[in-house]
């Protein structure tokens, strides 16, 4: 693995203990700029809605800029937003450099897989993926909890300036180590990038990956007053069970990014179910703590030991648009991240409970579950028409097909 493909999962830290840093901070944030804790929230929000429509936004304006060139610009921007959040003497300005700093982030994760992916070969991109997905999780799990400790003695700035300052490092890293990767010698054309959605493989794709990510953090979004009321866990513990989470997301990416190039539906279907099974017993036995505490573990290991796959196999099937085919993956991601815990917030409001936002989740990974199983029959589908084709026999009536590329060659795993 090339150590340019580590110096990405370096800047993916640092966006991702950005994006998610706030949680730990919004206390103090609305008492300091005199807002509502809830308005504090739209705060995480407004970040999650910028990297839902920045990311194929930044894909597109910077089609046919230099890779090396639009990573540079892009980590540039995204730590002078930072620094911006730190100086903000207003909310709205503090939200305007969040929306900033989000689809700067949206772009560099675009951009940043796209790069990653051309460093390696087909046979190693899920283990590419895995190295950025790394850098969240460890995000999740060193720098969201770094970011909380510095906001409770130093003020919530100082996690700002902490970011910005792992931003210049990231900085540095992507100017002395990523290449100069090429452009096409035909320069890319957005009417054919975009036709990748015409394409039921790319578009069941985004469905599957908004629905895993979203079933998870229905449930993970609340886990904080699930352990408290409903487990009887004692506050001071709820860090260190998310702490925990993190852990398994870090173990998960790894494991999965070592398997998933060989066998990604296998991937896919096993531990989008086990999540099922995972979510269902959180609901079920989650008022004792001992298996809540278990669980959480063991939930973060299942949804990232997917992240890899679901990142690898939107490349393979929107080969023809490597630069688009991160984008959407990013903004399906987030559009489960967002969706998610919406949708944990309605059945909570619904008197239903904190336990339930775990049979939610768990109704958004079945569909999931359905999903990939659909898209594997029909890729058997592509590649049987492929082969009637390829050996000239007659076909008296012809599977379908999920792309015009898919009559004349067999798509790659």
């Amino acid at each position: 693995m090339p150590l340019a493909v580590y110096m990405l999962g370096l800047a993916v830290f640092a966006l991702g203990t950005s994006e998610f840093m706030l949680s730990g901070l919004l206390p103090p944030m609305a008492e300091d700029l005199d807002v509502s804790i809830p308005q504090a929230g739209l705060l995480i929000s407004a970040f999650a809605i910028g990297m839902v429509i920045g990311a194929p936004l930044l894909a597109v304006a910077t089609l046919r800029l230099p890779r090396r060139t639009t990573l540079i610009a892009l980590i540039t921007v995204f730590g002078l937003g930072q620094v911006a959040g730190a100086l903000a003497p207003t909310y709205e300005l503090l939200f305007a450099s969040r929306v900033v700093s989000a689809f700067a982030c949206a772009g560099f994760w675009a951009v940043g897989a796209a790069v990653a992916i051309a460093m390696v070969d087909v046979g190693s991109r899920a283990r590419a993926m895995a190295v950025m997905i790394g850098g969240l999780s460890i995000a999740n799990v060193l720098g969201v909890p770094a970011g909380a400790f510095l906001g409770e003695h130093l003020g919530w700035r100082s996690a700002f300036w902490a970011v910005g300052a792992a931003s210049a490092v990231a900085l540095a890293g992507v100017v002395t180590l990523i290449p100069r990767i090429p452009l096409p010698a035909e320069k890319p054309q957005l009417k054919r990038e975009l036709s990748i959605y015409r394409d039921r493989q790319v578009l069941v794709s985004v469905l599957i990956t908004a629905l895993a990510a979203g079933g998870v953090f229905c449930a993970f979004s609340y886990l904080s007053p699930l352990l408290t009321d409903v487990a009887g866990l004692d506050s001071k513990w709820v860090p260190w069970v998310l702490g925990l989470f993190g852990v398994g997301a870090l173990v998960g990416t790894t494991v999965g990014g070592m398997v998933a190039d060989a066998r990604p539906f296998g991937v896919l279907i096993g531990g989008i179910s086990t999540s099922t099974v995972l979510l269902a017993a959180l609901a079920l036995f989650g008022s004792t703590a001992a298996v809540a505490v278990t669980l959480s573990f063991a939930l973060g290991f299942s949804a990232f030991f997917t992240a890899p796959a679901l990142n690898a196999r939107m490349f393979n099937v929107a080969g023809a648009a490597p630069t688009l085919a991160g984008a959407t993956t990013t903004a399906a991601f987030n559009i489960g991240n967002t969706g998610g815990p919406a949708l944990g917030g309605t059945v909570i409001d619904a008197g239903w409970g904190f336990a339930a936002t775990a049979w939610a989740g768990g109704a958004m990974t079945v569909v999931a579950v359905g999903l990939v199983l659909l898209s594997l029959r029909w890729q058997r589908t592509d590649r049987a028409a492929s082969r009637l084709v390829a050996s000239g026999a007659p076909a008296s009536s012809p599977a379908p097909v999920s792309s015009p590329r898919a009559a004349s060659a067999p798509r790659p795993k």
